[in-house]
């Protein structure tokens, strides 16, 4: 029998393992990136908010996130960027634009919808829009969103190819698709011509690591039957969305009683083009059917307060939308409409707004909002699988945004600082399928000095077109 230290001895050698020698840590697993230390605002389906949290990221996709000290022991990261003292989220999704209109902005305000339309705006397009203002445009646009914290925007313009070779320059991601409208365009003379194009643009465009196509007829006001149905059988053969501008106004609304003794979205579903792969943009006048058809056949919803605000076109009601399960993404429309493309500003005036609207400040929660301009736009957008929020398995589309600014401080509610004090202006880092496009004040992925300068030239030439 061993004497007591000598047993005592032995178990020790043996818990040591072989010659004394302590078991190895596990080897830490290889990352690209982790950007660490920061408040995470997961929008995850347990809406986790991390205090000393981490986003790990390798290649375009995140791998983990959680606490900062574990996934510092768990990971070794080739790169890390220290979030200390901002708030990390998932990209903001724009869900409508009109990008390269950025270089009108400013030249009608104060004026109805259709005398914008008709008397400002169609006569600009005609005389200014070429494949090189709309380079120039959607270049602007994107230095515009970057810089506010937008990764991923949804757009409806001519030249659309232009558009998505810009856009995959500039690094962002986008849902992109050339409008089509019953008139002479800058780009086809016809519908039939316009869709021909989107189907070349599809076939070119998807699969596209960035872009994602669309098709894209412009409203029910403005396309014929036979156009819209052609719109949703292109559509639906290749899988992707299909954005339209549906109940904008109470002119549009009557135009098309009186044309067809129904609503909009009645006529639409008459007509046999809505489903699942369905954006309506706006939204704003529904009537109670209305109401049972978007839930009915689970179309999106893109809200543009602003815009809306602007052109007194009326308030959406977003509240009654969410509260019947449908699926409602923000945006900011064209930058000549709001008149910029701040997403921090589209949610703060979407949470407000609706409180106004519903006299009732409980209407639109925070947390409702900045989903409405992450998971919810991605949802809007058929691309929630992949962005939207922060969880292993997405693409690493995130921002870092400043919270020890004036305006940030004091920090007693994570969601209620981001929709109703933060700014586009206080986004200081951005990242896009695992990218960085955005760092410490300067855009990656832009000559900003040059996409200026072409912005300065377009004003003149614009100017000179009006007679200014």
């Amino acid at each position: 029998m061993l004497h007591p230290i000598f047993a005592a001895l032995l178990a020790l050698l043996l818990a040591a393992g072989p010659a004394g020698i302590q078991p190895a840590p596990p080897a830490q697993e290889k990352v690209d990136l982790l950007v660490a230390q920061g408040t995470v605002v997961t929008m995850d389906v347990n809406r986790r908010v991390l205090e000393s949290g981490a986003v790990a990221v390798r290649g375009n996709r995140i791998i983990a996130v959680g606490d900062s000290a574990a996934l510092n022991e768990r990971y070794v990261a080739a790169r890390t960027i220290s979030a200390r003292g901002m708030l990390v989220l998932p990209g903001l999704v724009n869900t409508h634009t009109h990008a390269p209109m950025v270089l009108f902005r400013g030249i009608a305000n104060d004026v109805s919808l259709m005398d914008w339309l008709q008397k400002y705006i169609f006569p600009a397009e005609a005389r200014n829009v070429t494949r090189d203002f709309v380079e120039w445009g959607t270049a602007l646009a994107c230095l515009e969103m970057i810089r506010s914290g937008t990764t991923t925007f949804a757009d409806m313009y001519y030249f659309e190819d232009d558009v998505a070779a810009a856009t995959a320059r500039a690094g962002m991601r986008a849902v992109l698709g050339e409008t089509i409208i019953g008139a002479p365009s800058p780009d086809s003379k016809t519908p039939e011509e316009a869709i021909a194009y989107t189907e070349r643009f599809i076939r070119r465009w998807k699969g596209h690591a960035l872009i994602s196509p669309a098709v894209s007829p412009h409203a029910p006001y403005t396309n014929s039957a036979e156009t819209l149905r052609a719109c949703k059988r292109l559509a639906d053969r290749y899988g992707v969305r299909m954005t339209i501008h549906v109940s904008e106004t109470r002119d549009e609304v009557k135009q098309i009683r009186e044309r067809y003794g129904a609503t909009p979205t009645q006529w639409l579903k008459e007509i046999g083009v809505l489903g699942p792969n369905v954006l309506f943009c706006h939204a704003v006048w529904l009537s109670d059917e209305d109401f049972a058809i978007i839930a009915e056949q689970q179309i999106g919803i893109s809200h543009n307060p602003e815009s809306n605000m602007m052109l007194a076109s009326g308030t959406a009601p977003v509240a009654r939308l969410l509260s019947m399960g449908i699926t409602v993404g923000l945006g900011t429309d064209g930058a000549v409409s709001n008149n910029n493309l701040d997403m921090f500003e589209a949610m703060d005036f979407a949470g407000k707004l609706q409180k106004l609207a519903n006299m009732d400040p409980t209407a639109l929660s925070a947390v409702q909002v900045l989903e409405m301009a992450t998971l919810g736009g991605a949802r809007a957008l058929g691309l929630e699988k992949e962005i939207g929020s922060l969880e292993p398995g997405k693409k690493a589309d995130l921002i870092l945004v400043d919270a020890e600014g004036a305006r940030a401080l004091p920090l007693y509610d994570p969601y209620a600082q981001i929709v109703y004090a933060l700014k586009g202006s206080d986004v200081r880092t951005s990242l896009i399928d695992g990218k960085v496009v955005l760092e410490q004040d300067r855009v990656l992925t832009l000559d900003e000095p040059a996409v200026k300068a072409r912005a300065g030239e377009y004003q003149v030439k614009v100017a000179r077109s009006l007679g200014r």
